[in-house]
């Protein structure tokens, strides 16, 4: 009987292979431990606008904000956008959402945010390599699309994720 020898290429494209596994459970792990949790107050964010206007989230503190976190090529994202475009219908003033759209290329996220009718003054295009590891997500432990982050009037993270409990948080403070 022959004993079988794997090959030196072989043993390379394994130990890569569960070097980038580990390597990317690492990250998730970093990026989850160091992120803003909630009831702590939210990292500022500071952004151009789609406008070019300059933004700091601090700016809002008083009011209700939510973060959402999305991109053109999320599906998931794309879904949910007529809902944001109604919770920002419905909510007035009370409160002030701020998309961020993580991109690879920004003309992709302006023309989304066109297709899709935002409307809202606080439109943010991150554009990087790695869209999930845009600095803003993360502040924020994001390491998935779409994520919403609701930040009460004292500039504190709430619980708040989903549009049923965005409405109810909005509801019981108004």
């Amino acid at each position: 009987m022959q004993k079988e020898t794997t090959s030196p290429m072989k043993k390379i494209i394994t130990y890569f292979l569960v070097l980038l596994i580990v390597g990317g459970i690492g990250i998730y792990v970093y990026i989850r431990l160091s992120a803003a949790k909630k009831g702590e107050i939210a990292p500022e964010i500071e952004a151009t606008l789609v406008d070019g206007s300059a933004f700091k989230l601090s700016e809002l503190k008083g009011s209700y904000v939510l973060l959402d976190f999305w991109g053109s090529w999320c599906m998931p994202c794309r879904r949910e956008n007529p809902q944001l475009v109604q919770l920002h219908a419905t909510t007035g003033t009370q409160l002030h959402i701020v998309s961020i759209a993580l991109e690879k290329d920004k003309t992709a996220g302006l023309n989304a945010s066109i297709q899709d009718n935002f409307s809202w003054k606080y439109q943010i295009v991150e554009e990087t390599a790695l869209v999930l590891m845009s600095s803003i997500a993360r502040d924020y432990g994001v390491t998935q699309l779409p994520t919403k982050i609701l930040i009460d009037p004292d500039g504190r993270i709430t619980k708040a994720t989903t549009f049923e409990e965005i409405y109810a948080e909005l509801e019981a403070h108004s």
